[in-house]
């Protein structure tokens, strides 16, 4: 779960700066869209490396899933009967999240495709081969970029404690003071990522990023 949660933070990073060239206008959007499915060409064929990297973050979830699956059933397992008190106060909201922040990032994945790269809906009514225009008329609704939003919540929560727990199960977190900093790693990672994508549909609603 800690390597393949490792696999995914790499990847909303890479994905976060792509997101962010939105700034630099509708060319430079699109180019750099564009350049993605090129990229490594003649050595690859066309879109080799986005293939590449949808084979890897799928074998990525399906051992993240597989684990989270496990280690509930361990969990389970080793506490037959419920805890007498039942409020955990010891524990954070992210970490009591996990599993349903998880199974929400799943779902909002899917919708993301379906919407951004498969089925490319325009729910605006707008052109869809344009990545740049399509994204803005998406967030331009209020609806869509609060759905947005809110699962940028769900990642951000995610994110800070699955961080935390990926540093403490690679052995990170023996000292005071390297819990400390795990615990920080946790909330910058958090912040700089579901900040960052949060920032697109924000700058389109307040009409920073237009057509």
């Amino acid at each position: 779960m800690a390597v393949s949660g490792l696999v995914f933070i790499g990847y909303l990073l890479a994905h976060m700066y792509g997101n962010l060239k939105v700034f630099a206008g509708h060319d430079a959007f699109n180019e750099y869209a564009h350049h993605l499915r090129e990229f490594g060409e003649p050595m690859l064929p066309h879109e080799g490396l986005l293939w590449i990297m949808r084979v890897v973050l799928i074998v990525a979830l399906v051992a993240h899933v597989w684990a989270a699956l496990v280690l509930t059933g361990r969990a389970h397992k080793a506490r037959s009967s419920k805890y007498t008190v039942k409020k955990n106060l010891a524990s954070s909201l992210s970490s009591r999240t996990m599993r349903w922040g998880g199974l929400t990032i799943l779902i909002f994945v899917i919708w993301h495709l379906l919407h951004f790269t498969v089925g490319k809906v325009n729910p605006a009514g707008g052109e869809t081969n344009d990545p740049y225009n399509l994204l803005v008329d998406s967030f331009d609704l209020w609806w869509m970029a609060v759905i947005y939003l809110l699962a940028m919540l769900a990642l951000g929560m995610h994110l800070h404690h699955g961080t935390w727990s990926a540093m403490q199960t690679l052995g990170f977190t023996n000292t005071a003071r390297s819990r400390a900093n795990a615990k920080l790693a946790g909330w910058v990672v958090a912040i700089v990522i579901a900040g960052g994508f949060a920032l697109v549909p924000l700058s389109v609603l307040t009409g920073i990023v237009t057509k």
